[in-house]
């Protein structure tokens, strides 16, 4: 018994709970049963302080044989070789009477370290000292407290790995008796206690240390949870945020899968996967290595595996194991990945691939100095640990990405001048906590109650027309490429060469036909693995006989950075850059004059068109009384602007080298709203469940159509307002027939009803036409109807 550590309980160890059930036994009819119980009370009646009580612990060796007699109903002999048990005082290092198997247990861990004693984990002096005083509230006091707690040994075994072992106490035996150090409690008292549980100096003061004894002993019956231990330290290893930047990360990990796979030289690598350029990549991190890559930073999968090790870990994303190294090395006439093992010293190895919904991100590596240590039966272990760690590294890929999204916002992000100031008070205020040794932290940018206005004008069609660029580009480069070939045919009759345009022909036909989503690619990497290097050749062998002109004259219709043809993509690109550039420099230019009005916080960002968000509001205006005036009036401004940049588009559209067309439409939301700026993102976004119903009505309207149609809502030379509350729609049909007098619409106006949305019923939309000024007569206006009219007569 460890006397250094105080505790309430002073400890006795007696057999006298046992002995009494013996005395009781010994008057049984049962004449086997009763003659056991008298051998055992005669075995122990010379030793009258096995039942009174001892503190020296060296009578458990004195009297081992007695202690065994006394205990044998407790502790059965055939299961001594497979249960872990043994008899021990509570919440302490004694034990005695062991079982034969955890008697082996303690042999191989002294074997490994000297002298071994196995002693609980992890309970500090304050918690055991808590933790008996609990027993005594209960036994005692008859107040109730929960404050059990799992106890653990952990012990290496003969390999120097180290298991870990569950206790659990049989308390039948153990009786608590008071002394005269104990005081009463009270209810006042045991609620005092309740409420100060790191006070040790109060649990010492309201039940003293030895103020009662603790006679008997307990039954400590132990269960090898190594696995479950394991699984574990991984989850929490590989979850938590930040441990891969840690010293003893790696460290850590190793031990665990050690004692997981009972290996005690198992080493632990990481690779991920860039999907992109099919390759291994290192994973930068304190003590993290490859085994695949060894000093390399990143290799080609196709060089780093052999086909059945790259069939397995790509393409089925299922284990790759190798029990012996050298054997393999030999088979294969030292093919990687089996050459670089070798030169390593490994011998057996597991490679797990990391995938999440079917998509590699990367390859956990295990390696073992022990031939068959690893191989495809224990590496079938792994199915309980690989979704901690796909969920590590999912978690890790969010962390880097969040990180580089941070380095790249701080440098390149400004805030809006209309909430510049409340990032001016913020910043400030964190200056000062700073100089005051206070724990500094950027507080939430917040404003409460604004409201939104959202508009897009949007490119029509720019998938299809960005397809038939693709398609275009496509058919001429491979009719050039066959142009090549059949003058080749012609210098050198070269059955490959036929090979080569039978392959060309087959990818025109498929092109002519429909662009499939991966035709692009396909041709692409025909073109640069097979087409150019063949040209290469051609060019150089056959110079004199006219091939080096044609060949050169393709390649120089050649783009050097997307190393295809680019005729029409790049016509489409330049079209949308130029429709982007001048639709944003209209809104960007009116926004100076709206701030003047009244300040709010504006964005506008680029797709496929230029879309834009407005908040505007009390909390966003500094010192400034906000009226709904000016909500309204915003409002007003934004149909104006929109129309105007309508009317930029066709005026814009005769210059364009892809004619391409843009359609409107601005979301109308009653509510006001919370908007929060994310420091992770380094901008603002809507605030709370509730809100973000806004969010999703935003992304997804523009998709919409009109109730029991197979129409779209947006449709060219039309302006479309999307709202759900009747008093929006009076506003914004009051403000239209306003603008119809200023010359801005004109025609019919619809009210639509719209198919729900997924999430989002209810909704209407306001659409009206959209007069467009001709250059040669601006003052006189026309609808989108009328211009076609007018163009096709």
């Amino acid at each position: 018994m460890d006397s250094k550590l105080q505790s309430p309980l002073d400890q006795i160890i007696s057999f006298n709970k046992l002995l009494e059930q013996y005395d009781v036994l010994a008057q049984s009819e049962n004449s086997f049963i009763a003659q056991k119980a008298r051998y055992i009370l005669d075995a122990q009646a010379p030793y009258p302080e096995l039942r009174e009580g001892f503190t020296d612990i060296s009578l458990l060796e004195k009297h081992k044989d007695i202690i065994e007699i006394i205990l044998q109903d407790t502790f059965s002999g055939v299961l001594t070789n497979n249960e872990i048990k043994a008899a021990s005082l509570p919440y302490d290092n004694v034990i005695f009477n062991v079982s034969e198997r955890f008697k082996k247990i303690l042999e191989d861990a002294d074997a490994v370290d000297n002298e071994f004693s196995p002693h609980l984990r992890n309970l500090p002096e304050h918690h055991l000292y808590i933790l008996a005083c609990t027993i005594v509230l209960s036994t005692h006091y008859k107040y109730q407290l929960d404050f059990k707690r799992p106890f653990f040994y952990d012990i290496p075994d003969k390999n120097g790995v180290m298991r870990h072992y569950r206790i659990l106490y049989n308390a039948d035996f153990m009786e608590i008796l008071p002394t005269d150090k104990s005081k009463n409690l009270t209810k006042k008292d045991f609620n005092e206690l309740l409420e100060n549980f790191d006070d040790l100096a109060l649990w010492k003061e309201k039940i003293p240390p030895k103020s009662f004894i603790c006679k008997g002993f307990v039954i400590s019956s132990m269960f090898d949870v190594t696995n479950e231990h394991a699984i574990s330290e991984i989850k929490s290893s590989l979850i938590a945020k930040g441990k891969r930047g840690s010293e003893g990360f790696m460290k850590n990990l190793m031990q665990t899968f050690r004692s997981f796979f009972s290996v005690s030289d198992i080493k632990v690598g990481f690779v991920t996967y860039n999907s992109k350029k099919s390759q291994f990549e290192k994973v930068f991190g304190v003590g993290i290595e490859s085994f695949l890559l060894q000093d390399n930073e990143l290799e080609p999968c196709d060089e780093a595996l052999c086909k059945s090790s790259y069939h397995k870990l790509i393409n089925e994303n299922t284990y790759f194991s190798i029990s012996d190294v050298a054997a393999l090395y030999e088979r294969s006439g030292g093919a990687r990945p089996f050459k670089n093992l070798k030169e390593q010293g490994i011998k057996s190895a597991i490679f797990a691939p990391i995938a999440n919904e079917g998509e590699l991100l990367g390859v956990l590596e295990l390696v073992s100095m022990k031939k068959n240590a690893l191989n495809s039966v224990n590496a079938n272990k792994l199915e309980d640990i690989m979704p901690f760690i796909v969920s590590g590294v999912l978690r890790s890929m969010n962390e880097e990405v969040n990180r580089i999204d941070a380095i790249i916002q701080n440098e390149c992000t400004s805030v809006h001048s209309a909430v510049y100031w409340k990032f001016k008070e913020e910043a400030r205020q964190f200056m000062i906590d700073g100089m005051e040794n206070k724990q500094v932290s950027f507080k939430e940018i917040v404003f409460n109650d604004v409201y939104p206005l959202y508009g897009q004008t949007d490119i029509k069609d720019s998938s299809l027309a960005r397809n038939i660029g693709i398609q275009r580009d496509l058919m001429i480069q491979l009719s050039e490429i066959k142009g090549v070939i059949n003058f080749a045919l012609k210098v050198k009759k070269l059955p490959i060469l036929e090979e080569l345009l039978f392959r060309v022909q087959e990818y025109i036909q498929e092109v002519k036909d429909v662009l499939h989503t991966n035709s692009e690619q396909a041709i692409f990497k025909f073109i640069q693995k097979e087409i150019v290097p063949i040209f290469s050749f051609l060019k150089g062998q056959y110079a004199d006989q006219g091939l080096f002109d044609l060949i050169t004259a393709y390649e120089s219709k050649i783009d050097p950075q997307t190393k295809s043809y680019y005729d029409h993509r790049r016509n489409y690109d330049q079209s949308v850059m130029l429709i982007n550039k001048k639709l944003s420099s209209i809104i960007d230019g009116r926004q100076k004059e709206a701030q003047e009005m009244f300040p709010h916080y504006f964005e506008r960002y680029k797709t496929d068109g230029v879309e834009h968000n407005m908040y505007i509001g009390a909390t966003i205006a500094e010192d400034q009384p906000f009226h709904m005036l000016y909500l309204r009036n915003l409002r007003l401004w934004q149909l104006q602007v929109m129309c105007e940049m309508e009317n930029e588009h066709y005026h814009l559209k005769p210059e364009l080298t892809v004619p391409l067309d843009v359609a409107s439409l601005i979301l109308v939301y009653n509510t006001s709203l919370s908007i929060r700026f994310r420091m992770d993102e380094k901008r603002f976004d809507v605030d709370g469940t509730y809100n973000a119903r806004y969010e999703i009505i935003k992304k997804r309207i523009d998709k919409s159509f009109i109730k029991g149609t197979n129409l779209r809502l947006t449709i060219l030379g039309k302006m479309v307002v999307v709202y759900a509350q009747k008093s929006d729609e009076l506003e914004y049909l009051r403000a239209i027939k306003f603008l119809k007098s200023k010359g801005c619409f004109g025609g019919k106006i619809e009210i639509l009803e719209l198919e729900g949305l997924q999430g989002v019923t209810g909704l209407k939309a306001i659409r009206v036409d959209i007069k467009y000024a001709n250059s040669l007569s601006p003052e006189k206006k026309y609808t989108y109807e009328d211009l076609m009219a007018e163009i096709n007569n």
